[in-house]
């Protein structure tokens, strides 16, 4: 399974930015497909996935300013991310998981950084 992420870049306070992550797999093979972030020196946080079934969590920090899609189609997730901050700079991982007899498998993109500048 591979993913591929792109869609991140260089923006400004409150600008908008859309990140893709196009799976070598069907949508519907995974349990979760989300994105993380980390930014320097800190850990890795879940910024938002979704489920099989559709359902969305999202972190505090993104809720009313991130959104997160799934596209079966085109075997891609979206994150919309729009009123961008300085604290949303980080490198952004697409990720996916199974659940399989009781283990989970992860799989994880390349980053692709994002930065929010004033």
């Amino acid at each position: 399974v591979q993913l591929q992420a792109s869609g991140g870049g260089l923006v400004q306070i409150g600008g908008s930015l859309r990140l893709s992550c196009v799976t070598s797999a069907i949508i519907f093979s995974f349990d979760k497909l989300g994105w993380y972030r980390q930014a320097p020196g800190k850990e890795r946080e879940l910024v938002a996935d979704i489920n099989s079934g559709g359902s969305t969590v999202y972190a505090d920090s993104v809720k009313g300013r991130f959104t997160i899609s799934a596209d079966s189609a085109k075997a891609t997730v979206y994150l919309q991310m729009n009123n961008l901050k300085p604290e949303d700079t980080a490198v952004y991982y697409c990720h996916a998981d199974r659940v399989s007899w009781n283990k989970r498998t992860d799989y994880w993109g390349q980053g692709t950084l994002v930065t929010v500048s004033s």
